[in-house]
């Protein structure tokens, strides 16, 4: 799951903040609204992330954060690559 190339974007960003608003993310990463979303849509699925979505202004704030199960997927994952990288 985390392997592919903008979910490892996204939980990335995720893991040195504690949250970030959908717009942020959308920068950093350079996806596009539609794939970001499609993304973030998988990793809720699986619970790496929580999503929240509010209106500010009457416009609508979407806020994503890295849940304790995706913290602890990231970690192993990271673990794993630097075992095959040595």
């Amino acid at each position: 799951m985390i392997h592919e190339p903008a979910r490892l974007m996204i939980i990335a960003y995720l893991y040195v903040v504690e949250s970030a608003d959908f717009l942020f993310l959308m920068r950093q990463t350079g996806l596009t609204a539609g794939n970001l979303s499609s993304h973030t849509s998988k990793l809720e699925a699986a619970g790496y992330i929580e999503v929240v979505k509010e209106f500010v202004d009457r416009k609508p704030h979407t806020m994503l954060r890295l849940t304790g199960a995706g913290r602890d997927a990231f970690r192993e994952y990271r673990e794993r690559m630097m075992e095959v990288l040595r």
